[in-house]
């Protein structure tokens, strides 16, 4: 009795050679005989892979729902942010020393602490889906892959930043070049080379913005405009403050948690607008074989 010819069927451009460039073995299991493979990306960015050999059936899955992950973020961005602001009512009404160290744990704008780490871990969830759709648009075929992994980098940077604080080294060597008085909302002068790194990028990415559809490029520029709004725009009002007003009292705090809110609020916006793209463009990935 003759074999059956095996009968493949590819759908949105994935090709055998493509499927060999997954994590797991899927051109392994297409070599093996009376295999039913069925890989799926889903609405909800689920991925699952189904396969059955000799009558016994696997499935593995994993699931990414954009609005369910944001809403996760922002519940405990919002918590962290209460904290903090509850820490510096009881710091500066109250006068209470006791819980120094646990204001101090939950302070937006300390450093080391659980704030600075859960942004941290934002970015560094936001470079891993950078990379994820620069290796996707590159099995794809599609333009501006290189720009993809830049952003990648670059978040992999901030996320370094964001621990050890690189920026604020750059404060006295620019103060020393602008005359270290009257400096006005330059009083932290980090922010000249952090304005020109944002115009160089700006410049950079244009071709890349304008290539992106009208929907996502919007959702790209709100979120770059409210992570930059709090990180450069926020700083300069609170160096003009903290020039003339010092850095220890209640209204700077309140300040730097605006500031610090709207970075972390930039980052969540942008985790979802991530997820969304992934979830409208690769909608299905499906790869049968049968024999």
């Amino acid at each position: 009795m003759g074999k059956k010819k095996d009968r493949i069927t590819y759908q949105n451009n994935l090709t055998l050679e493509q499927s060999k460039q997954f994590d797991f073995p899927v051109h392994k299991l297409l070599q093996s005989s009376r295999v039913n493979i069925k890989l799926m990306c889903d609405d909800n960015m689920t991925l699952i892979l189904h396969h059955t050999a000799m009558m016994k059936t696997e499935a593995h899955q994993i699931s990414l729902d954009s609005s369910t992950i944001t809403r996760i973020l922002a519940l405990v961005a919002l918590l962290l942010i209460t904290a903090s602001i509850t820490g510096q009512i009881s710091k500066f009404m109250f006068a209470d020393d006791y819980l120094k160290s646990l204001i101090r744990l939950f302070n937006v704008d300390e450093e080391r602490n659980i704030p600075t780490y859960f942004s941290m871990l934002l970015m560094i969830f936001i470079a891993s889906l950078l990379a994820f759709i620069a290796t996707l648009n590159s099995k794809l075929g599609l333009p501006h892959v290189s720009k993809w992994v830049v952003l990648s980098c670059g978040f992999l940077c901030m996320a370094y930043d964001e621990v050890f604080q690189i920026h604020e080294k750059l404060i006295w060597p620019f103060r020393e070049l602008l005359g270290d008085s009257n400096l006005g909302a330059f009083y932290f002068a980090w922010v000249i080379p952090g304005i020109t790194i944002v115009i160089v990028s700006g410049l950079f990415f244009l071709r890349f913005l304008l290539h992106l559809p009208t929907l996502v490029r919007f959702r790209f520029l709100f979120a770059a405009t409210l992570y930059i709004g709090g990180a450069i725009g926020l700083e300069l009002v609170g160096g003009q403050h903290a020039e003339f007003h010092g850095e220890g009292n209640f209204l700077y705090s309140m300040i730097t948690t605006i500031e610090e809110s709207l970075e972390i609020f930039g980052l969540i916006f942008f985790i979802w607008t991530l997820l969304k793209y992934c979830e409208e463009y690769y909608q299905k990935v499906q790869l049968h074989f049968s024999t």
